[in-house]
């Protein structure tokens, strides 16, 4: 039949043409096209494909992908923030030393300390070595009988710093804990291997032990036993002493004192404590005896 396209001349020449084969037929195709688009985004799905299989070939420039890449760094970052956290935190609850705890600590972190820990790590030293921490009534008071809400412990560089907070917020006790002061509490008056010139609190103030103890002879007899008041951790050591270090910074009165020991080719290090003014007079002789 041939198509005629002139305009039609009756209403049912109208209808033939507007429900003609071919109408119905690309009528029906399109329609099944949007229901599908509808119905399942196939064509944003194919797309999304064509992007993702030429990302690499197109160059990633303009404001968003900028902000994209920005909010992805963020992301990332944020996500190794807590992760470090988790692990100083796991870290510090795992600890059963002041210098585990010390050692799970980076400078600049904080971690909250569960009071209970705390107690538990305070009760495994010995008397007299728990005393350099703090005195025991003292604590009995903070962890029983005050407002203490919690403990923040802080890493800093070579140690750590313990803060007992109300439920105030207000700081009620803090204990500066260095790194040479754990060494001496974990090992309880024994030998830390190690040398002097390794401890930065020595620094500057290391002495051969032939200059040390000449300067120490020189001094009244009954100063000696206030300068070297637990000499009972030297003699209990093997080896020969090397060197002598003084502390930079007295602490309670007191002015810590290392000995350096040499023991098959191996270096240890014993702490004592010397009353402060006696030191200082040793420090005199010290002083004239290297100029």
């Amino acid at each position: 039949m041939i198509q005629q396209w002139y305009e039609p001349l009756s209403f049912s020449e109208v209808l033939r043409r507007t429900f003609s084969f071919l109408n119905i037929a690309v009528f029906i195709i399109t329609a099944v096209f949007v229901f599908s688009e509808f119905r399942f985004d196939w064509f944003e799905n194919l797309v999304g494909s064509y992007l993702v299989s030429t990302n690499e070939s197109r160059p990633e420039t303009g404001a968003v992908w900028e902000t994209g890449k920005q909010t992805a760094s963020a992301h990332e970052y944020l996500n190794k923030i807590i992760s470090k956290k988790e692990d100083t935190r796991h870290s510090v609850h795992q600890a059963q030393t002041f210098l585990d705890l010390a050692a799970g600590i980076l400078p600049g972190q904080w971690v909250t300390l569960e009071k209970q820990q705390f107690k538990k790590l305070y009760l495994t030293l010995e008397k007299t070595i728990a005393l350099k921490i703090i005195e025991p009534s003292q604590l009995v008071w903070l962890l029983n009988g005050s407002s203490l809400d919690r403990i923040f412990c802080e890493g800093i560089k070579g140690g750590i710093k313990l803060y007992f907070i109300d439920s105030e917020n207000r700081v009620v006790k803090q204990i500066d804990l260095e790194k040479e002061d754990i060494l001496e509490i974990e090992s309880g008056g024994k030998a830390v291997p190690g040398e002097l010139a390794d401890m930065d609190g020595f620094l500057g103030r290391i002495y051969p032990a032939q200059v040390f103890f000449d300067a120490l002879f020189k001094l009244p007899v009954d100063i000696i036993p206030d300068l070297m008041v637990d000499p009972e951790s030297l003699l209990n050591q093997d080896g020969k002493i090397i060197h002598v270090g003084i502390w930079n910074e007295a602490q309670n009165g007191y002015i810590k004192l290392g000995f350096e020991f040499e023991e098959k080719n191996s270096r240890q290090v014993v702490f004592i404590k010397g009353r402060e003014w006696a030191v200082w007079q040793l420090s005199l002789n010290l002083k004239e005896d290297v100029n």
